[in-house]
């Protein structure tokens, strides 16, 4: 794994590596920010403060020195930037998908190809403090799923998973923990800044990013996380990821 140790020779270094699907990086940590974009097929990055899935055309973003794992699902093309945390005071300083702005595109292709000396004032360096400024307006969207704190809340998201497809209701995790439904919604927030319905259309959605990368129809995939009909699926899909399932399956080949 890359600049887990060693420093990058200039403050932007890109990178580009395929995998099959399945392939799984273990933890670790790089000594820089990593600007992960995946051009096909799906990464779910895995961190302490919970889960990221990101989906094709997309990207993460994940500041230096943040131990992350990679599972990869489809046959994932990504290309990376490795950054110098100093190269900017304004590089953003927590993990989180983003959407890749057409330029921001193009300029990592070009700095695949920047070599280690980069001359002062040439073409390379102007790219280079380019790429710098579209860092800065990066834009976040939601394919992030928080990891709760405490154990009670550990121990029923862990029941909820197992049972994904379940109609979830607040009643049901009220019950399970022996606490009002008021009390549900109040750890909810106080522990992930969310409502126990929101966590879990989060979690059906990157279960279903990934089911759809891995080659379920739209049909199996909306049964598998819990929805009567594709129809409402679809709906819930294209209101969160801007393109209906059928699409995006095109854009995971």
């Amino acid at each position: 794994m890359l600049f887990q140790n060693n420093h990058l020779p200039n403050r932007v270094v890109a990178y580009a590596q395929d995998y099959e699907h399945g392939k799984f990086e273990p933890y670790h940590a790089h000594n820089c920010a990593q600007l992960i974009h995946t051009l096909s097929g799906v990464i779910r990055v895995e961190t302490r403060f919970g889960s990221w899935v990101i989906p094709p055309n997309r990207g993460m973003w994940i500041p230096a020195g943040i131990e992350h794992s990679l599972h990869m699902t489809g046959l994932v093309k990504v290309r990376t930037l490795f950054i110098d945390p100093l190269a900017r005071a304004d590089l953003p300083h927590d993990c989180s998908v983003i959407d890749v702005s057409m330029l921001l595109k193009a300029l990592i292709i070009e700095a695949l190809e920047l070599p280690n000396d980069i001359v002062s004032g040439g073409r390379d360096e102007r790219i280079i403090e380019l790429i710098l400024d579209e860092l800065r307006r990066l834009s976040s969207v939601s394919f992030y799923v928080p990891l709760p704190t405490s154990d009670s809340l550990v121990s029923l998201c862990e029941h909820v998973s197992q049972r994904i497809a379940h109609d979830w209701k607040n009643a049901d995790g009220a019950h399970i923990l022996g606490i009002s439904e008021r009390s549900v919604t109040r750890k909810f927030q106080q522990e992930m800044s969310l409502t126990f319905a929101e966590w879990l259309r989060r979690k059906r959605l990157l279960l279903a990013l990934e089911y759809l990368a891995s080659g379920k129809s739209v049909l199996d995939t909306a049964i598998l996380i819990g929805y009567d009909s594709p129809s409402a699926f679809s709906a819930m899909f294209k209101s969160r990821v801007g393109v209906s399932p059928t699409d995006y399956l095109l854009q995971s080949q």
